[in-house]
């Protein structure tokens, strides 16, 4: 799938906001603010189950990465989840 196609249909999930559970968030991670080397994707049945937690790992930016976006969007997909969050910016490891 196309990277700005994959960037553009997560970007309208998480416009979305919170809508209920079954809930994904994203959070992304990097050595420095300007480049996220890992995301991790988190999903959440219901606010008292435990959270099923996935992370992706690249050498470049992982938001630029046409590859991982595809399956974060596959992802979410096939989850049919209500919400999708996404912690804003990159947090430093």
């Amino acid at each position: 799938m196309n990277l700005d196609k994959a960037k553009k249909r997560i970007a309208k999930q998480v416009k979305k906001g919170f809508k209920g559970y079954p809930q994904i968030t994203l959070s992304y991670f990097g050595k420095s603010a300007d480049c996220a080397t890992e995301v991790v994707i988190q999903f959440a049945q219901s606010e008292d189950e435990k959270v099923q937690e996935q992370r992706f790992r690249s050498e470049t930016d992982t938001r630029e990465d046409e590859v991982i976006q595809s399956a974060l969007l596959k992802i979410i997909e096939r989850a049919n989840v209500n919400s999708v969050i996404e912690i804003a910016g990159v947090s430093v490891l």
